[in-house]
């Protein structure tokens, strides 16, 4: 999920920046540094300040925020509120709207869609948005040489795209993608005057926002806070509801809880509430709601590591892990054991055909089979809380099948600087959840299993067979215009992820969001990562 400064090629802290503090962003340009130091985090408690929203976050916001690159919960959620795409899509139902766009694309089926750019539409530095602006940030998406993080969510489809004139644009399909309606929101349209500039997308990885969205940065302090106030020059659809925001950055758990708790509370918000505090917060008056997603913990394998290559043994550790105890132990009953890289509430899942339900002897069965004993591994994980909660059930579930097991959680960015540099490894357990970008099959899919992808670079799988069959199948499916078809490829290859399990999740969780009803409303619990307060107000 960081992102070298010499090509842009997307890595993975760049990619998995939402599980927490990872490594340091890059220097703040002097013009934003100037915007001043962190703001007064105290203001905002009992009959605190009515025109501010106090949040906090419990990610970093240290990591990348340049929009094309970035999957850190902290800076996608923030973006939300200060970027646009030319459509948008509400945070819960994910409903499409016309954002910079004047309207939604009349047939869902052409393959060449045309916008009109909101009249009177600007940047937070006052200057007009173009078409040209448009043009920047497309071209950017669809390079491979810059390869960022969300061009896999549009090279497969979308061709190119053409200016018309200073307000109008053009998008050419390489077929029809009804889905591309959703996925235009990952795309948020950048000013060209500001990140065309030598150095600017170093500037957007550090830090520097600007964008035409209802708010503005107006501080940032890595690992600390980040502070926005309404932009007065919005003329979109969701205005801003307050005046200013901050958003504070708070990684540990017991430090999070305590600035939303008692009657002192600095923050009307948080996100990422830890399960074994939720009775705590709602005795003490608070609203706390879940969200189910595809928010999951996964295991992620070196296939070029023996005996990791041999699919029986990926299989085995799988079918080792006592599901139901870390359920009902380590995520306080907040879970649910995978039976496919979907979970059951998205709109393609289908139980696949090979699920991984807790079976020691089935396990034990796999590694004779596969010839290995006295197996020795290194449990690499992210320090995430609730990731650390579920380590030991993993460990004690695979010293029963006879694997040693050593458990090494570390801060999420030292584990995937040492992955970046190539070094060696055995197993991964770390948190993801594609759901911040959309619902879709295709793009959960192409969040992880892309050829030439970080993640496939990190499981050295990608140039195997299987993988280039799976490749093959993925590309088929997202071609194919009968839905039903559509769904039905899909699911094939969806059966071919459960079965090699590369890189597969163990559970899938429920994100927890706590609020003070008394002083915020129009809050919708969210099942990814971060928050939105586009409709929320302070009462």
């Amino acid at each position: 999920m960081h992102t070298p400064a010499s090509r842009h090629v997307f890595s993975r802290r760049d990619f998995l920046r939402y599980t927490g503090a990872l490594g340091a962003a890059a220097t703040i340009s002097s013009s934003l540094a100037a915007c001043g130091g962190p703001a007064s985090t105290g203001s905002s408690g009992s009959g605190g300040d009515k025109d501010l929203i106090t949040a906090v976050i419990g990610y970093g916001n240290d990591q990348s925020w340049d929009p094309t690159m970035t999957a850190s919960a902290f800076s996608m959620a923030a973006n939300v509120h200060i970027y646009e795409g030319l459509l948008d899509t509400d945070p819960i139902n994910r409903q499409p709207y016309a954002a910079l766009a004047t309207a939604l694309p009349a047939d869902v089926n052409a393959t060449t869609w045309k916008f009109t750019l909101r009249e009177g539409a600007k940047w937070h530095d006052d200057q007009p948005v173009t078409a040209d602006d448009v043009l920047f940030t497309f071209e950017r998406v669809l390079d491979p040489k810059a390869n960022v993080l969300i061009g896999s969510f549009f090279r497969s489809w979308l061709d190119t795209v053409r200016k018309v004139d200073d307000r109008t644009v053009e998008l050419v399909f390489k077929f029809p993608f009804p889905d591309a309606v959703q996925r235009l929101t990952i795309a948020k349209i950048m000013p060209k005057h500001v990140f065309g500039q030598a150095g600017g997308w170093d500037a957007a990885k550090g830090g520097k926002a600007v964008g035409s969205g209802p708010y503005k940065q107006t501080s940032h302090q890595p690992k600390s806070n980040t502070t926005f106030e309404a932009y007065a020059g919005y003329n979109g659809p969701r205005p801003a509801t307050v005046k200013k925001m901050n958003w504070l950055s708070i990684v540990d758990a017991s430090a999070r809880v305590a600035k939303i708790s008692g009657a002192a509370a600095e923050a009307q918000i948080a996100d990422n509430v830890p399960y074994a505090n939720i009775d705590q917060l709602t005795k003490g008056g608070l609203q706390v709601e879940g969200g189910k997603g595809m928010n999951h913990m996964f295991l992620m394998f070196n296939t070029a590591q023996k005996p990791f290559d041999d699919v029986r043994v990926r299989q085995a550790l799988f079918y080792a892990i006592d599901t139901k105890k870390m359920i009902d132990v380590a995520l306080k009953g907040h879970g649910t054991a995978s039976t496919s890289f979907l979970n059951p509430e998205n709109p393609s899942y289908r139980r696949a055909a090979t699920v991984y339900e807790y079976n020691p002897d089935k396990a034990k069965q796999l590694l004779a089979e596969a010839g290995v004993s006295g197996l020795t591994i290194s449990l690499m994980a992210v320090n995430v809380s609730w990731i650390s909660d579920c380590l030991p059930t993993i460990a004690n579930s695979w010293e029963a099948v006879g694997i040693k097991t050593t458990l090494q959680p570390q801060d999420t960015s030292a584990l995937f600087t040492k992955m970046d540099q190539s070094q060696s490894y055995q197993v991964v357990a770390a948190a993801s959840n594609p759901n911040q970008f959309g619902l879709d099959a295709d793009l959960i899919m192409r969040y992880n299993y892309t050829s030439g992808g970080t993640w496939m670079k990190y499981t050295k799988w990608d140039a195997s067979p299987a993988a280039k069959d799976l490749f093959a199948k993925m590309d088929a499916a997202t071609a194919e215009p009968d839905a039903k078809k559509k769904v039905e490829l899909t699911q094939q290859y969806l059966d071919v992820v459960a079965a090699q399990a590369v890189l597969y999740p163990v559970v899938h969780t429920e994100l927890m969001t706590a609020w003070d009803g008394h002083k915020l409303t129009g809050v919708r619990a969210q099942g990814y990562p971060g928050i939105n307060l586009l409709q929320a107000k302070r009462t």
